[in-house]
């Protein structure tokens, strides 16, 4: 019902991700003056793309004394359109991985295809599975020797081990079908899909890349690492305290991730408000005070990131552009916003601004929007303000839509990830814990300054 109302909400309030205590310029876009609430999808996507930009500060005044006319922010809407989308956190998590073993994907595809067999009504369904359970059967058998080849040496005895658990899991799967349990089947699922991500964690030896030198010191997540955050829901009799549990990617992200895995040691969250819920986004991260964002102690100056994206098929992320300012309009992100409850850095808005203005011919005050300037994003600007995706489907299309390569996507909420939908602005975050992963951190910050 959540991704029912954002496509709405997002067109009546296009000042989307601004935070509510913001001092800003006008930002709104011609959707917002009143003219009704009935939008075409191509209006809202504009309205979203010179709009919701996901601000994090205040805009810059350097707009031109003229107005431009409306221009294209993303790319033709016959580039949008693509395949079937992934939209499971766990499978876009673990396609993510930096491996190429065939052996374990021909486990983990069948398997995951037991969610649209389920979709069938009844116990139909469960002739569907069993074909599916037969097949990742029979895949593991005949791929178990490939699968072994790909661990690395150093993680062989925990993916061994854990073979051994999928092999027992899919018999016991089998015998819930034969028992005609359909209800049993999804979390039996769930548990043997943990087990391909862990079989194919364990293929990773090392990290497969160098980071630049120009952030080779900051704090990077070389792997990936688990986090749990809890949040005190308030004026909701139905639900009060939600602990969301979020997967951070560093193998494509490392140093998106490791710069909140620091600020999460450091206990910055902690306490913190939610500063934006409007159906659209849920967002966090802008501390009290005048900054817009995390103040290094032993520089005294705000630490920002640069905009980090990996494409799919590239060895290392795109560091400082976008993939439009590149001219990579086709290109695939490793980690898309696919999934409700996608995890992603905001940043600066260099300037959205609208002016009024006299016609003399006509005496007539206008209202001049500078839709140019709303392309002018600073990309190096992020520091701690993180947002997770209300998922719209049909607003942002999967893999192609006006958010996969314009921010960093650094992990998903895999757990507890609907009730995003019931958090309101004021809700407070009690707690944000590493609860693994941990020792891929490297250059901790909070240890060396405290």
């Amino acid at each position: 019902m959540a991704a029912a109302l954002a496509s709405s909400r997002c067109c009546r309030r296009p000042s989307l991700l601004t935070t509510d205590r913001r001092r800003s310029s006008v930002a709104r876009c011609a959707l917002s003056g009143g003219k009704g609430n009935s939008f075409s999808w191509k209006e809202c996507a504009i309205s979203v793309a010179l709009s919701v930009g996901l601000i994090s500060v205040p805009p810059t005044f350097g707009w031109s004394a003229h107005a431009y006319p409306l221009e294209p922010v993303i790319p033709d809407i016959s580039v949008l359109i693509s395949g079937p989308p992934i939209k499971d956190p766990g499978a876009l998590l673990r396609y993510a991985l930096p491996i190429d073993n065939k052996a374990i994907r021909e486990v983990q595809k069948p398997l995951e295809d037991i969610t649209d067999s389920l979709k069938v009504s009844g116990v139909r369904a469960l002739d569907s599975v069993e074909r599916n359970v037969r097949q990742a059967s029979r895949a593991l058998t005949n791929g178990r020797s490939l699968i072994l080849s790909g661990l690395a040496e150093s993680k062989r005895a925990n993916g061994e081990k854990t073979l051994d658990k999928l092999a027992v899991g899919l018999e016991e799967l089998q015998r819930i079908i034969e028992d005609r349990n359909r209800n049993a089947v999804a979390p039996k699922q769930k548990e043997l899909l943990n087990y391909v991500g862990t079989v194919e964690e364990d293929m990773v030896d090392g990290f497969p890349y160098e980071v630049p030198e120009e952030y080779n010191n900051m704090p990077l997540l070389k792997g990936r690492a688990t986090v749990d955050m809890t949040v005190k829901i308030k004026d909701n009799p139905n639900v009060e305290d939600c602990v969301f549990r979020i997967v951070l990617d560093g193998y494509n992200a490392p140093v998106t991730s490791g710069n909140f895995v620091d600020l999460v040691e450091r206990k910055f969250y902690d306490g913190m408000e939610i500063q934006r819920a409007d159906g659209f986004v849920v967002q966090t991260g802008d501390p009290e005070g005048p900054a817009e964002g995390f103040i290094d102690p032993g520089t005294g100056k705000s630490r920002t990131i640069p905009l980090e994206i990996m494409v799919d098929g590239d060895k290392a992320p795109i560091y400082g552009e976008t993939l439009e300012e590149l001219g990579l309009y086709k290109a695939q992100t490793k980690l898309p916003f696919n999934a409700f409850g996608t995890m992603a850095m905001a940043r600066e808005l260099t300037y959205i601004m609208e002016w009024t203005e006299f016609d003399r011919a006509t005496k007539h005050t206008y209202l001049n929007t500078c839709y140019h300037c709303a392309k002018e994003f600073d990309d190096n600007s992020a520091s701690s303000q993180v947002f997770w995706l209300l998922k719209e489907s049909e607003l942002t299309p999967s893999n192609s839509n006006i958010l996969d390569g314009r921010y960093s996507v650094f992990g998903y909420v895999t757990e507890n990830e609907d009730f995003l939908a019931d958090l309101k602005v004021g809700d407070v975050i009690e707690s944000i814990q590493v609860v693994s992963g941990l020792d891929n951190l490297v250059n901790p910050s909070y240890k060396i300054l405290g």
